[in-house]
Formats: C-alpha cells, sequence, structure tokens
C-alpha cells in the first residue's frame, strides 16, 4: 500500500487559466458565466447561460500534426497536462516515456464539431465532413487517448467517462494505480468542452438556470432562491507520484491523497440519493484512517439544484456535523461536467495551501431544506486545515469522494 503525493497541478476554467488569475476572480467574486447570445438559434432551449472558456487557443508550440485528432476537449486536456507536467518538472524527463506514468482522464463526451459531423451524415446521407480524424475527436476517451500519444507515454490508460465524476473518478483510479503498485506516476484529471447539447440535457429535466439577464446572480448553490445549474467548460490535470519516487528526485509536493470513496445508487440514474453519498464520503473517509472532526472543509459538488443540493448536504452533516465549512466552485464556473471533479480538486488543494477558502457565490438564504453546514459566505474566509474532501455525484448515481492531506 504505497502512498501517492500530488507533484504539479494545472487548471484551465471560466475564471482563469492559472492559479493566480483564479485566486483573484475568486476572491474578488467574479464568476465565469455569461449570456450565450450564439445559442439563441435554438427556439425550444430555455437557458441561454453557459461559462466557456475565455481567449483559449492552440498554444502556438502544438504543431497542427500533433492535434490533428483533437478537438477543443482534448486540446484543453493537453494543455493543462502539458503546464502540470511543467509544474512537477517532468516535462522533459525521460522517466515519463519507459511506461512508468500512466493516464486516468475523463470527459463526458468527446468534440461538438466531430459530433456534428457525424450528425449530419446521419441526417443528410452526406460524409463530406467526415475524415480519419473525426472519430478521434468525438470518441469520450478522446481525452486520455490524445494526452498519452502527445507526451508518448507508455504506462496504463484509463478512461473515465462517466458524466460529473469522470475528472474524480481519473485522479481515484490513478490513485489506486500508484496505491497498488501498477504505475509510479500518473496523469490524471479530467476536461469538457461547452456544448449547447449538454445545456439542452438539463432543460429537458427542468434543472437550469433561466435568469438569463442575470448571469451574475447564478447559479446559486444551497441557496433558497436557486433555479437550477448552469454548464460550463474546463480542464484541469494533476500529476500524481509515489511518494518515495518524488521525495527521491526532489520533487515539490502539493498534498497527499488519503482517501477515494466511490460507489453507487443501483436506484435512479437521475434521483441523487442522500445514503449512497454518505456511503461514498464513509468510504473516503475510512480509507483515510481519520476522525470525522479532522476534515477541515468540504468542496461540495453543489449544483444549486433541489434535489442534488438537499441530498448532498444532508449526506454531508451524517458524516462530518453541522459544523464543517463547506462551499460549491461550480458558483463559479458553472457545472464543467467531465472536468469539474479535476478543477475543484485543483482549486480545493491551492486553498488549503494558501489558508483561504472561496465561499458560495451568490448564496443569500441557505434553503431551509438542505441540512445545518457551515455554508461559507461569498466573500470566502482564511480558514486553516490540513485536511480536505472533495465529493462529486453523477448521473447514473455514481458518487466519488477524495481526501487530500498537506
Amino acid at each position: 500500500m504505497r502512498r501517492v503525493v500530488v507533484t504539479g497541478m494545472a487548471a484551465i476554467s471560466p475564471v482563469g487559466k492559472d492559479w493566480k488569475t483564479i485566486s483573484k476572480n475568486l476572491k474578488s467574486s467574479n464568476t465565469g458565466i455569461r449570456f450565450m447570445e450564439e445559442w439563441d438559434i435554438y427556439n425550444e432551449m430555455i437557458t441561454r447561460l453557459g461559462a466557456p472558456v475565455k481567449d483559449f487557443e492552440r498554444p502556438e508550440h502544438f504543431s497542427r500534426k500533433q492535434i490533428r485528432s483533437m478537438g477543443r476537449v482534448a486540446l484543453m486536456a493537453t494543455a493543462a497536462t502539458e503546464i502540470a507536467l511543467e509544474d512537477s518538472q517532468l516535462l522533459n524527463n525521460p522517466i515519463i516515456k519507459d511506461g512508468r506514468m500512466g493516464v486516468g482522464y475523463g470527459s463526458s463526451t468527446g468534440s461538438t464539431e466531430a459530433v456534428k459531423d457525424f450528425g449530419n451524415m446521419l441526417l443528410n446521407k452526406s460524409s463530406v465532413h467526415l475524415n480519419a480524424n473525426t472519430y478521434l475527436k468525438m470518441m469520450s476517451h478522446t481525452a486520455a487517448v490524445n494526452i498519452g500519444v502527445f507526451f508518448g507515454l507508455k504506462g496504463r490508460v484509463i478512461p473515465t467517462s462517466s458524466a460529473c465524476t469522470s475528472g474524480s473518478q481519473g485522479i481515484g483510479f490513478s490513485y489506486e494505480a500508484i496505491k497498488y503498485g501498477h504505475q509510479d506516476l500518473m496523469v490524471a484529471g479530467g476536461a469538457e468542452e461547452l456544448c449547447p447539447t449538454e445545456a439542452a440535457v438539463f432543460d429537458t429535466l427542468f434543472a437550469t438556470s433561466t435568469r438569463n439577464h442575470e448571469p451574475n446572480l447564478t447559479p446559486r448553490p444551497f441557496d433558497r432562491d436557486r433555479d437550477g445549474l448552469v454548464i460550463g467548460e474546463g480542464a484541469a490535470t494533476l500529476i500524481l507520484e509515489e511518494r518515495d519516487h518524488a521525495l527521491k528526485r526532489g520533487a515539490s509536493i502539493y498534498a497527499e491523497i488519503i482517501g477515494y470513496g466511490c460507489n453507487s445508487d443501483g436506484t435512479h440514474v437521475t434521483r441523487p440519493q442522500a445514503d449512497t453519498m454518505y456511503r461514498a464520503m464513509e468510504l473516503s473517509l475510512l480509507q483515510s484512517g481519520l476522525e470525522p472532526q479532522s476534515i477541515g472543509y468540504v468542496s461540495a459538488h453543489g449544483t444549486a439544484t433541489d434535489q442534488g443540493d438537499v441530498a448532498e448536504s444532508h449526506a454531508t452533516n451524517r458524516l462530518l456535523g453541522s459544523n464543517v465549512p463547506i462551499s460549491a466552485l461550480k458558483s463559479f464556473t458553472g457545472h464543467t461536467l467531465g472536468a469539474c471533479g479535476a478543477l475543484e480538486a485543483v482549486v480545493a488543494i491551492n486553498m488549503m495551501n494558501e489558508g483561504w477558502f472561496h465561499g458560495n457565490a451568490n448564496l443569500e438564504n441557505v434553503d431551509p431544506n438542505c441540512a445545518e453546514l457551515d455554508y461559507i459566505e461569498p466573500k470566502g474566509r482564511k480558514l486553516e486545515s490540513n485536511c480536505i474532501m472533495s465529493n462529486n455525484f453523477a448521473f447514473g448515481g455514481i458518487n466519488t469522494s477524495l481526501i487530500f492531506t498537506k
């Protein structure tokens, strides 16, 4: 049972593409939510809100040949991974190419443009836009595969396509691969590109926010007056490493992963269950060997949906009590789906090391149906914590919980 540490991190998000910018926006309560005029062409879709990553383009040193199999989601994932590898001082180290490093990375789906090209074939009986790379851009494991090929990684590839837990499962399965001796290093994380079809999915469930002309006031996780979620995009990568391996090469360590819990509801595809959420958190806590009072902060899934917020809050209260500080990054970035578990982990680790935690943007009145917890006010809070928990829950009743420590 080997110990697993984080030696590199990077995030590309609607509130910034580096920690300095992300932190500044979180502290200033600047969210990444905006009105999506380009969605006006979809007459039946109710929401017009999204959280895009601004000004992201192909890095100049990425050649066209290198990226020909990448859509936007894989490109963001690969760019984030390069920054994380550089952060860990492994980018040009030959040890990442000898089989010791693998990939555990997720996204809900592939790239929108590629999906459209296949849709055109089915609807219009025309394959004029298809080429040898179209499927490689559309496939659900496009991020994991393109990362492996781009950096020449020869370890195991673990694609995680499980909607909102894609990123957290990428981290969890990578942690297990190292813990049980299958790999020494792993690229872990998740990515998603913004697509109107994803907003439409939640529209059909009446789960999207419709405050179309008040993007600065939504989403509102745990708030009495919330009206639904907002879809976002981004990518985040963590470099995981066996602890002795990291120490031997003199690596800087951001955090250690000491717990990972994962299970499923086994009941309903879209209706969250507090009992199994609780059990996933409990599994992570049991694995960590910690007592509940040792968890100093919870990074909530916090989608700003009625059923999700209530179930999550009661599961958290049942395990950790009413005094644990909690906040939801989705109040700033929207729901980044396959990326959210990784984005939230990167942000939570940085905040733990900084001693300051972001609040719940737009939280004014806690929903009385939510359990009693220490919901961090929108302006954020200085807080010293050595152990944090990051939770995510997905369609299909998939539940994950990660515990990080300094």
